[in-house]
Formats: structure tokens, C-alpha cells, sequence
């Protein structure tokens, strides 16, 4: 059965990010991975998140237009649609689970599509959330 993997916001930008090659050839790696492997997943947070950052929070932005391209390719992938109701399961989950809204909010949308697994550099490494677990591709 194909898996459902999701990708954090903060996994596909060092795709485009030049100033941390190591870390763009395992971003590379773990989306080639993932897409050999099942479906990846992305919300509409994680769209919003990545290009707001790679136009204007790493130290080289892209230009505008590439990142509308590489916007474009990202929905491409499955995307979940953030809606009012998980938006309140995330405000729940942050305070039970003493994380970041944000975090929530990228774990909410993850198991809402049937995600076993979000990669992410910003959670803890193995820890789950329900039937997601947390993989952090970046771990030695």
C-alpha cells in the first residue's frame, strides 16, 4: 500500500536553498523518496510558509517569478485545504501538546490526509501525534 508523506514547510524550502547544500541534497533526497514511495502531501499553510520565505527570508530569495514557478510544481502535489475546523483542532492540539500553533496546524493537516509521517526539522525527531510521527530528514 502507498504511504502518504507530508512535508513541512522548512523541508521544501532547502530545496532552494544554496547556502546549505547538504541540506538541499537531503531535501532532494527525502522528496524523491517520498514520491517513489506513495503521495506527498502539502497544505495550504505549508504553500503560504514557503513562499513568503524563500522571497524574502533566506539570505539569497529567490526572484519572484522562480518562486511562483516552483509554487506552481508544488501544487502539483495533494494539498489539503485548511479550513476553520482544523484550524480550531490545532488551537486544541497546541495547548495539549505544548507546541507551536503553527506545528499544529502542519500536524492536524497531515493526519486529515492520511499521513503516517510529517518531515520536519522544527519537531521532535520520533515523537508522534496520533497516527503521525515526526521524521526529521536532516538526522544523522
Amino acid at each position: 500500500m502507498p504511504s502518504r508523506t507530508f512535508f513541512d514547510t522548512n523541508v521544501l524550502v532547502y530545496l532552494f536553498d544554496a547556502d546549505a547544500p547538504e541540506k538541499q541534497a537531503g531535501a532532494r533526497e527525502s522528496l524523491e523518496t517520498a514520491l517513489e514511495r506513495g503521495t506527498v502531501v502539502v497544505s495550504t499553510q505549508v504553500l503560504q510558509e514557503f513562499f513568503v520565505t524563500v522571497t524574502r527570508k533566506l539570505a539569497r530569495p529567490l526572484p519572484a517569478a522562480e518562486a511562483e514557478g516552483a509554487l506552481r510544481r508544488l501544487m502539483e502535489l495533494a494539498v489539503v485545504q485548511v479550513d476553520p475546523d482544523m484550524i480550531l483542532a490545532a488551537a486544541v492540539s497546541a495547548r495539549r501538546d505544548r507546541i507551536s500553533f503553527w506545528d499544529a496546524l502542519i500536524l492536524t493537516a497531515a493526519s486529515a490526509a492520511g499521513c503516517a509521517e510529517v518531515l520536519s526539522e522544527d519537531l521532535q525527531h520520533g515523537r508522534s501525534f496520533g497516527r503521525v510521527r515526526v521524521v526529521n530528514p536532516f538526522r544523522d
